[in-house]
């Protein structure tokens, strides 16, 4: 089994609209070792998922201008969602928005208030894995076949 990451080697992404839950989660980040990076609203983090290429993402649900599942929704249209891992941090925890959540690509769900120490092991779970690898496109028939 392979060891533990090194965080200084991982850029994290937070998206959050909330000022102190923001600084809480990227100072506890980067106490622990990650590159942090964040954005305020859905719109902001689409453009700083480009600009950073993070290993990881955490994202909320209840933003102003383009929420959470949009985030995940143009993430899974694009591909991202393939390449950047992402756990919702949210307040809202209904079995649907889990659902939701999931089923929109996200690979784990936290609801708030939130253990500062389950946001670490569930980042350093987020970096460990691997990307999804998409599968490839089915082989058209070729005209023999037809």
């Amino acid at each position: 089994m392979q060891g533990s990451p090194d965080p200084s080697r991982h850029r994290i992404l937070v998206v959050e609209d909330e000022p102190m839950v923001l600084e809480l989660i990227t100072t506890r980040l980067q106490l622990a070792g990650y590159q942090t990076f964040y954005a305020r609203d859905g719109y902001e983090g689409l453009a700083r998922l480009n600009e950073v290429r993070p290993n990881a993402m955490i994202l909320d649900i209840n933003m102003p201008r383009l929420d959470g599942f949009d985030v995940l929704r143009k993430m899974r249209e694009n591909g991202q969602i393939l390449r950047v891992p992402v756990m919702v941090l949210t307040a809202r925890n209904q079995a649907d928005d889990v659902q939701t959540a999931i089923r929109l690509g996200a690979r784990d769900f936290l609801s708030k208030p939130f253990n500062d120490d389950q946001v670490l092991a569930r980042v350093a779970r987020l970096v460990r894995r691997a990307p999804a690898r998409p599968k490839p496109p089915a082989k058209p028939p070729s005209v023999l076949e037809l």
